[in-house]
């Protein structure tokens, strides 16, 4: 039982980050990195971006760090998950 609750616990963590992140992108085409919401979730996304921005740096404008992002919250998701349940068996 407390595992089932420990795998929807990282199930909604992990959409709410993945949210957290596209909103931060969309929000930084419409306002300003001053603006309050913006620098808000900007101290959540940014910790996690700047590793990624040392690795794959933009390319011709175009930074993929967010959907890398997206794609390791993902994976480190499912990781998390199959372990947590193969515990369940």
């Amino acid at each position: 039982m407390m595992i089932w609750l420990l795998i929807q616990l990282i199930q909604a963590l992990s959409t709410l980050l993945v949210i957290v992140v596209i909103v931060d992108v969309v929000l930084s085409y419409f306002l300003s990195p001053f603006h309050p919401i913006r620098s808000a979730l900007d101290r959540i996304v940014e910790p996690l971006l700047t590793p990624i921005r040392r690795i794959v740096p933009p390319v011709q404008m175009i930074d993929f760090s967010p959907i890398i992002l997206v794609i390791l919250i993902q994976v480190v998701e499912w990781i998390l998950v199959g372990v947590l349940s193969n515990m369940l068996r």
